[in-house]
């Protein structure tokens, strides 16, 4: 399977208005390899995250469409899996695509990180009996966002108030300033968001793993102050280390050459139009997001 500088080189021997059609068509035929290896259904959901600040590259709602396209015409006895690279979204749009997938596959589902899967991402990764990832793999801290910014920071920052005002009230003016800048109801707002996604996690991760240990993944992946930042990223051994089912990418030669050149594909067809997200099945259903709209 080629790395990301053979796939380059045939780049370059393409005019660059045939370079997306061909990247696309490359990316259908990684996975249909890697369908064709594992017998079993694969759809790839990738976010120009990396390359976009967009707010339309994290998961939403209509990300449910994409995958209602996807799964379309699937034999279900075949279990999922997803390949992920995403820097996660709201917590009621992936609430809402897993419990869809699940009532369509149930626990038959497994998740393929073949570079990172965030805060909302690695909770779609938990919900899975099992998350293939290789020595370059991540997953991130579960650490909702309320207009960009990370809901236990918002709450640190208010009881770090009330407590320095407690002890020296001169500090309440700067801090009327500092607090005034969020709108009414955001910490309760940013409070429900932290209990969600908790609730959501445990619930996931019983499912599939009813003897997990979730002291120890909540102490990883949830508690703000052993992850320090919402951009920590924690390798497999990390994963592996709490209890989750961490399966090693390089223990099939082939099926880690495949995922990691479907990756560089997209990666690369990303590099070359403004995509915003594309959601992709192994029968070449492409679903697309451009700065423009959905585009097939």
């Amino acid at each position: 399977m080629p790395g990301w500088t053979e796939i380059m080189n045939d780049v370059q021997q393409h005019k660059p208005e045939d370079v997306p059609a061909f990247l696309l068509g490359e990316c259908n035929s990684y996975l249909k390899n890697i369908e064709t290896l594992t017998g079993r259904n694969v759809i790839a959901y990738y976010s120009g995250w990396m390359k976009n600040n967009n707010p339309e590259v994290s998961i939403n709602e209509s990300d449910k469409n994409a995958f209602m396209n996807a799964v379309y015409g699937m034999d279900r006895t075949k279990g999922l899996d997803i390949v992920l690279h995403t820097p996660g979204g709201d917590i009621a749009a992936t609430e809402g695509i897993v419990s869809y997938l699940q009532s369509l596959f149930g626990n038959n589902i497994r998740a393929i990180v073949p570079q990172i899967s965030m805060s909302a991402g690695t909770m779609i990764a938990m919900s899975c009996k099992e998350i293939i990832m290789g020595r370059q793999s991540s997953l991130g801290p579960i650490d909702p966002q309320m207009q960009g910014i990370a809901c236990q920071m918002v709450v640190d920052e208010f009881y770090r108030a009330v407590e320095e005002c407690r002890n020296d009230p001169t500090q309440l003016g700067l801090w009327r300033e500092i607090i005034a800048k969020y709108p009414v109801t955001f910490l309760t707002s940013c409070q429900d968001a932290i209990r969600w996604s908790e609730h959501l996690a445990e619930k996931w991760l019983k499912q599939v793993n009813p003897k997990i240990d979730i002291s120890k993944v909540k102490d990883k992946f949830i508690n703000h102050n052993q992850s320090f930042s919402h951009s920590r990223r924690f390798s497999k051994d990390d994963c592996k280390d709490v209890g989750l089912n961490i399966i090693d990418l390089e223990d099939t030669q082939d099926l880690q050459e495949a995922v990691l050149s479907l990756h560089h594909c997209f990666m690369i067809f990303m590099d070359t139009i403004p995509i915003l997200k594309i959601v992709m099945n192994h029968e070449g259903r492409p679903y697309i997001q451009t700065k423009q709209g959905r585009q097939e």
